[in-house]
């Protein structure tokens, strides 16, 4: 029997949250678990000359308001793979905004991205929220996640930083509610 990811307990180690990892640090294309399928399928390659930063992926039994697991940037110097679940502790969240362009009702709808950081991550060990990392490195991540949706058909807006507090309450607010 094959596992569906998203339905993985919402924490784990030390009460940390899980995250699942689905493009890991240096892909050059966006990979999505498909429930369905029970396996990582290709969403799109990126803009070329873009690759993910860091890992990429979804908190497991959370639902946001785009339907999806809420999205997790997996702040660190290394990268995994897809399927590896990672016990992480909140740094903060960045919010963003986007609506289809080509959306009828101009609705814009709600897409955040929580950064996280490994309870395991030595080198991490003294950070504590977003405003730890410089304000450039601030800047180089919203941009990387407006162009890389440019040619996704998606009108995406940076609406700022949250610190680890929000990306908690934003986490429960999500939770879904084991059957």
């Amino acid at each position: 029997m094959a596992t569906d990811f998203t339905r993985l307990p919402l924490r784990g180690f030390q009460d940390a949250l899980n995250v699942v990892v689905e493009s890991p640090r240096g892909s050059t294309v966006k990979l999505k678990y498909d429930t369905k399928l029970q396996a990582f399928t290709l969403s799109r390659p990126l803009t070329r000359g873009f690759r993910y930063p860091f890992d990429w992926g979804f908190i497991p039994s959370t639902k946001g308001p785009d339907g999806d697991p809420l999205d997790a940037l997996v702040y660190w110097d290394v990268p995994t793979w897809p399927g590896v679940v990672l016990p992480c502790r909140p740094l903060g969240v960045l919010l963003v905004d986007q609506k289809k362009k080509d959306s009828q009702t101009g609705a814009r709808e709600r897409n955040d991205r929580v950064l996280v950081v490994p309870v395991n991550a030595p080198r991490a060990e003294g950070m504590n929220s977003y405003q730890d990392l410089s304000r450039r490195e601030l800047e180089e991540l919203e941009h990387f996640f407006l162009a890389v949706v440019h040619f996704a058909d998606k009108d995406a807006h940076v609406l700022g930083w949250e610190g680890p507090e929000a990306a908690e309450r934003m986490v429960i607010q999500y939770a879904q509610k084991e059957d």
